[in-house]
């Protein structure tokens, strides 16, 4: 993809991008170094930025910003891995550039180009976009083997906190590209009108499709995840009375011991009296421990 997309970007011969990308780069590198840590995953969220650059850059231009931001963190700050380079690629870059910017971006804002839809297909396309890459996540992990967290509850955990975080950049990014909106119209890219308007309803379809299978994750996920706490929580509970009951049996077998053995030592001290009374009967002095 990363090939294909330096052709299409050659075939563009539109040097004035090349500072685009520099500037947009720049900016969602650093939008990315704000992570949101995932409880129990071992992951953690950030803002992509993928359907940004492509609404200022286009997708190939985009895509290949979104490569290079991903590949100097990788290799310059650690942040990544370079296995995992391929990965991030595809849960960031490709779902951000390719999916939501032509399935749910290009046709609601070549129906009208206005702040409000600018602002709905930011919110619509980051949703989707981060849910999907938080679905490719649950799925990449569990190939893996790496994990030990069961399918149920890595993703109840990872779908609705990533619903947050595509609502948190839907918004971010439909602020930032009404401002451009407002000083640079020309700058947010429409795609091809022309093709658009034989395919747009197909394409809504579509977008319909996805937006409803990330809402499902997202919904799916939270029952999945509430779901679980309850059962683990009802095995905490049965586990719990169980060690209580276990408990109070040792205590009450420590109870019985005591008193077995004080009953014990007053039959003793019963016996050795009756010795002692007998041996004074005859005169003789016995003491009371046996002496």
């Amino acid at each position: 993809m990363t090939i294909y997309s330096i052709k299409k970007l050659e075939e563009e011969n539109d040097p004035q991008k090349l500072p685009m990308m520099g500037v947009m780069g720049a900016f969602v590198f650093a939008a990315q170094m704000i992570n949101f840590t995932i409880p129990g995953t071992g992951s953690s969220g950030h803002l992509t930025g993928g359907l940004m650059l492509t609404a200022l850059l286009g997708p190939y231009a985009g895509f290949l910003t979104m490569v290079g931001i991903l590949a100097i963190q990788c290799l310059l700050f650690a942040d990544g891995g370079l296995l995992a380079l391929g990965c991030n690629i595809w849960n960031m870059a490709f779902y951000g550039c390719f999916i939501s910017s032509m399935l749910i971006f290009k046709p609601i804002i070549n129906k009208k180009l206005s702040k409000k839809n600018l602002m709905i297909a930011s919110i619509l396309g980051s949703i989707i976009s981060l849910q999907l890459g938080a679905f490719s996540v649950v799925v990449e992990t569990e190939l893996s083997g790496i994990t030990a967290l069961p399918w149920n509850l890595f993703i109840g955990v990872m779908q609705p906190i990533h619903l947050v975080i595509g609502a948190v950049e839907g918004i971010i990014t439909g602020l930032v590209l009404s401002f451009i909106y407002e000083a640079r119209p020309e700058l947010i890219w429409q795609g091809h009108a022309t093709k658009l308007a034989k395919t747009s309803k197909k394409k809504l379809i579509t977008g319909a499709v996805l937006g409803a299978a990330a809402l499902i994750l997202a919904i799916g996920g939270t029952a999945a995840y509430m779901k679980h706490s309850r059962d683990t929580a009802a095995a905490l509970a049965a586990a719990e009375a169980a060690s209580i009951a276990e408990s109070e049996s040792i205590a009450e077998e420590q109870l019985k011991l005591a008193e077995a053995e004080r009953t014990n030592q007053v039959i003793k001290s019963q016996k050795l009296r009756e010795l002692q009374n007998i041996y004074s009967s005859s005169g003789i002095l016995y003491d009371i421990d046996g002496e």
